[in-house]
């Protein structure tokens, strides 16, 4: 393959289908601390958060956005399927906030190769999030 005249810069914003806005905001609003923003004044609705530099986006499922929920088989390794990451301070610590919650962790918590602590949860729709530290 030729070598690429593109050159990404960084990642703006994840996009994600869901069923309840206001199930969802209240995960990642309430529970993982995003700040909620305004978003332009699409004709779907939506929600828009921001976690340092990147935005996570939501839109309402409809009739033209696909469904909302995420699919990982039963017997898929959970740390190999689809799924998204975010750093929190600690992550022994948000575990025990989780587990104080009733939030299942579907996986975790346990030291990756490289050193970071992960554990992963799902959001209301299932899509997969790992929640990782470094101390």
């Amino acid at each position: 393959m030729p070598e690429s005249k593109i050159q990404v810069k960084r990642v703006d914003h994840i996009t994600f289908v869901v069923k309840d806005l206001d199930i969802s905001k209240q995960f990642y609003v309430d529970l993982l601390g995003m700040e909620e923003v305004s978003r332009p004044g699409f004709r779907f609705a939506g929600s828009w958060f921001q976690i340092g530099d990147v935005q996570i986006h939501l839109i309402l499922e409809h009739d033209e956005s696909g469904p909302a929920k995420s699919y990982v088989p039963e017997e898929c390794q959970i740390s190999r399927t689809r799924h998204f990451a975010f750093e929190v301070e600690d992550a022994m610590a948000t575990a025990e906030v989780l587990r104080s919650l009733d939030i299942e962790i579907v996986a975790g918590p346990k030291q990756r190769p490289d050193g970071p602590t992960q554990l992963y949860i799902f959001d209301p729709d299932r899509n997969l999030v790992e929640l990782y530290s470094y101390s």
